[in-house]
């Protein structure tokens, strides 16, 4: 027999759909079939079962926040069962240990955190038989049993293994130290609070406290532009005043002088340019691109858009939602007019059939089997649904994968720009852009919000002659650069190396993922919300104080640097490949977490934070509560424990567990026996005086496990 190994329970249970079953606890048994003959057993994980070994199992006196305890460097790292899941754990050691089990497969998530959290658990079983690898992109009955017909050798993902835990490993290494050492002294300057601090953490916190540096040193300019009206042969159009490609006047007295100059007399058409611009359709998403999308037209968080996007893989509906690739391969191209036509049946896409290109099976843009590496682009699976069935959250996720597919098969959007010189009185040069569509393309299905609004100009010739009608002075300010939105964040993450100068960076970058990955970057995100880094009002991402504190305390130095961890990606990277070695790699971990504690006592010495509100950033919990356990964890099934102004779940180090309960909604501090009891029942007390604007009301705390979120019941 064989023991299948699934990451989650649902996937576990979804994989055991296209077989015959009998529930057992904590697992499924596989009857005999065609592809397991003397059947099999399905288990699951929940999750990480296991988690690195805090501090304090490798040394006692690590347990205590001092410098003298710094670094801390494991000699050799450990993991451990994570409590609350230890059932699971022991039912899964079990199954692996029956004699008549000969044959593990790995059926985790088909990439690197999959690879770890199955390997892990048949490490720590201390079982050693024989084992195959599941790889599949999509949940659908067809994917499921292709895959177990295709088994890979458990050789070819080995080192994706060893990449993640050396990630892992390193992930600890940092953190841990340099989220002790500033803690430890940023409380002797008098900021009682827990400075978290991290590999790609800071490095993104960096980008987004310049970005507010940038805004709050920036001091508006006045400038002025001249505005004429022209008149020719009965058209009209407009032009604005140009010198050497720029039409700001810093002298308000001289944009008047030429207002007046040119007030009533005659033009002259110039020039005219026409340039013919294409616009090939956009590549298909990746979960990066995907997220900007979802923020940009919804306002979803990355985080929203990736749970979504899960739900919807784990029904079957779309392919592997943690992808960095933008490209299928044939196989997925070949299945794409069956999908199509299936998606034609829907009111919500009739509209958009015939298509004008039936397949793009040999269109290199999408279809490129050496950019895919361990998955395909979210595409929409051969399993289609009607959008209108889908709530309306999944309905907006679902129809941006569909249209993104079908933009696909639409041709360029075709547009003219066109560019005119008008001369007034033989001296004043005014320029007047216009835009026409000249072919509509593909933007019928997926059409881009942020196109410019620019109209097209009336027909002109070189050499028609007219005049001004009217001459306007407008006055406007120079505008500080935009914050970020969090979809913008997504994308500034993933390319990082464009914002910086360093041309041998970018080239790192080029290859890599930028900062993090494509499965951590909504998780960095959340993170820092939760950690008070960062706030986010009507979609703008906003540096709290407490996170310019410790950007300024770590300064240039290479925690803060999205060069150093360009380079880790890089060599996780290679890792992963089989092209470079984990414990090398390690070793400059080492180094550098002796580095970092180097660095900031060094700096410590002059740190002066008088310009920041320093009194703000005080620990709302004591140190005896912080890390107390509340419950299991709604999402993944581990530990929620306090994390000072929030609970949130224990695993976020580990698995980007993004589950979390404020400890204020809506005016209201939400007391720790309700947390327990809403975790344990779903429910709490009723609780009095939450407000809303200016009205108050009374309240249950439920957890909707369908939308799997907290809301009232009133």
């Amino acid at each position: 027999m064989k023991v299948i190994i699934a990451e989650k329970p649902d996937q576990g249970i979804a994989l055991a759909s296209i077989f015959q079953t009998k529930k057992r606890q904590g697992y499924l048994e596989i009857l005999p079939n065609e592809l397991f003959p003397k059947g099999a057993y399905m288990t699951w994980a929940v999750g990480h079962l296991l988690q690195l070994a805090p501090p304090e199992r490798y040394r006692p006196e690590w347990k205590q926040w001092k410098l003298e305890t710094l670094p801390i460097i494991p000699e050799q790292f450990r993991y451990e069962v994570e409590k609350s899941k230890a059932k699971q754990f022991q039912i899964v050691k079990e199954l692996l240990r029956k004699p008549e089990v000969m044959e593990i497969i790995h059926a985790g998530d088909a990439g690197r955190e999959g690879e770890l959290i199955i390997r892990n658990i048949i490490h720590m079983s201390g079982v050693k038989k024989p084992m195959k690898r599941l790889w599949i992109s999509s949940l659908t009955p067809k994917a499921i049993d292709e895959g177990f017909r295709r088994l890979l050798d458990e050789k070819e993902t080995w080192p994706l293994f060893e990449e993640a835990y050396a990630r892992a490993c390193a992930d600890w290494l940092v953190g841990m130290n340099a989220s002790r050492i500033y803690s430890i002294l940023l409380k002797q300057k008098g900021m009682n609070d827990v400075f978290s601090a991290g590999r790609v953490q800071t490095p993104t916190l960096a980008l987004i406290v310049k970005r507010e540096k940038e805004i709050e040193s920036f001091k508006p300019e006045p400038f002025w532009e001249v505005v004429a009206s022209f008149v020719m042969n009965g058209k009209q159009y407009e032009g604005k005043w140009m010198q050497q490609e720029d039409s700001r006047l810093k002298d308000q007295e001289l944009a008047n002088k030429i207002a007046a100059f040119c007030q009533d007399k005659q033009a002259e058409v110039k020039e005219i340019k026409m340039e013919r611009k294409k616009f090939q359709p956009p590549l298909l998403f990746n979960l990066s691109s995907l997220q900007a999308t979802a923020n940009k037209l919804y306002q979803f968080s990355p985080q929203k858009t990736l749970d979504i996007l899960q739900k919807l893989y784990q029904r079957g509906i779309v392919s592997y939602p943690r992808s960095d690739s933008q490209y299928v391969t044939r196989g997925e191209a070949e299945a794409f007019p069956e999908i199509l036509q299936k998606l034609s049946q829907f009111a919500a896409y009739q509209s958009f059939f015939p298509l004008p290109n039936t397949s793009i099976l040999h269109n290199k843009r999408y279809v490129n089997e050496k950019k895919v590496t361990d998955h395909y682009a979210i595409i929409p699976t051969e399993q289609v649904v009607n959008p209108e069935t889908l709530s309306k959250e999944e309905r907006n996720i679902y129809d941006l994968v569909v249209r993104r597919l079908l933009a696909a098969h639409y041709p360029e959007v075709i547009f003219d720009y066109t560019t005119v010189t008008t001369l007034v009185d033989g001296r004043a040069a005014f320029i007047s852009k216009g835009k026409q569509q000249i072919q509509e393309g593909w933007r019928k299905v997926f059409f881009q919000h942020d196109e410019e609004n620019v109209a097209a100009l009336p027909p002109l010739a070189e050499g028609e002659q007219g005049k001004v009608e009217k001459v306007d002075v407008k006055e406007g300010k120079t505008q500080p650069p935009k914050r970020y939105t969090e979809g913008q964040l997504i994308t500034l993450m993933k390319t990082a190396g464009k914002f910086l100068e360093n041309e041998e960076l970018e080239k790192v970058l080029a290859k890599t993922e930028g900062l993090g990955t494509e499965a951590t970057r909504a998780g960095i995100i959340t993170m820092l919300k939760n950690r008070k880094y960062i706030e986010v009002k009507k979609n703008q991402v906003y540096a709290t104080d407490k996170a310019k504190i410790l950007i300024e305390a770590i300064g240039d130095k290479i925690l803060a640097s999205p060069e150093m961890t360009a380079k880790w990606e890089q060599r996780l990277s290679e890792i992963g490949e089989g092209k470079a070695s984990a414990s090398l790699f390690m070793e400059q971990v080492k180094k550098l977490s002796i580095k970092i504690i180097e660095d900031a006592t060094a700096m410590a010495k002059d740190w002066n934070f008088s310009g920041f509100d320093t009194a703000s950033i005080q620990r709302t919990t004591s140190k005896a509560t912080l890390g107390k356990p509340i419950g299991q964890c709604k999402y993944c099934g581990g530990t929620v424990i306090d994390k000072g102004e929030f609970y949130g779940c224990a695993h976020y180090a580990k698995t980007k567990c993004s589950f979390t309960i404020s400890k204020v909604i809506l005016g209201k501090k939400i007391s720790q026996t309700n947390v327990k009891k809403l975790l344990q029942h779903g429910k709490t007390d009723l609780i009095k005086g939450f407000k809303k604007g200016d009205k108050t009301f009374n309240a249950h705390l439920v957890w909707n496990e369908q939308e799997k979120r907290i809301t009232f019941l009133f």
